[in-house]
């Protein structure tokens, strides 16, 4: 009985590892860039009652590290054409990252940055062009489709700056703080999860990321 209780532990965890999506054929384009969507996972550590510390204490981002190298990063990946941005960039933080969570559906921002590996294929001269959003995690993954070649970190946003190796995620962290800041400043109550992910809240897959009623 253990042996086969092992056996379907194993076998769900190859499911769940086996699901992320490989390849460009469904890869949407603007003109020279190809459309990319991730996300900023983030948690909230401190009591929202705790008034001593300020709001870029009390929040941790999820960074996770690229294949063959040492370096972080925040979940991202390309943006396909049977999908919604924000499905894709739910879709790309259980992938590369083993989290669930809200998706604020009010991006970040857009980014125009060039691919290191596309540069090598030669596809699109590299261009990228990177929608972002923030997705407060509700869950955490104990197995997940890229956990093999990646390595998720939490860190306060003052060290997630300071390892963001590329200068259009560190303009998107920047956005991300003022955004929380905007909201944490602009509400009657102290800062909490629920409050934030009241606005811009939407159905996603159930699969990525928590159906939102």
């Amino acid at each position: 009985m253990e042996a086969m209780l092992m056996f379907l532990a194993d076998t769900n965890r190859q499911k769940t590892r086996s699901f992320a999506r490989t390849g460009r054929d469904r890869q949407r384009y603007d003109n020279n860039f190809r459309l990319v969507s991730g996300c900023i996972p983030y948690r909230l550590v401190k009591d929202e009652e705790d008034s001593s510390a300020d709001l870029e204490n009390k929040l941790e981002v999820l960074m996770v590290s690229s294949p063959n190298r040492h370096d972080l990063v925040f979940p991202k990946g390309g943006w396909e054409d049977d999908e919604t941005v924000l499905e894709a960039a739910s879709r790309e933080a259980m992938e590369e990252a083993g989290v669930k969570g809200i998706l604020r559906e009010d991006p970040l921002g857009v980014w125009e940055f060039r691919s290191k590996s596309s540069c090598e294929e030669a596809e699109c001269c590299g261009g990228c062009k990177g929608y972002m959003f923030a997705l407060e995690v509700k869950e955490e993954l104990a197995a997940w489709p890229e956990q093999e070649n990646r390595e998720r970190r939490w860190l306060n946003v003052k060290e997630a700056l300071e390892l963001c190796r590329y200068e259009w995620m560190q303009s998107a962290l920047e956005e991300f703080l003022r955004v929380m800041t905007e909201d944490a400043s602009t509400k009657e109550e102290t800062l909490s999860p629920s409050s934030i992910s009241k606005q811009g809240e939407r159905q996603i897959d159930s699969r990525y990321c928590f159906v939102v009623n």
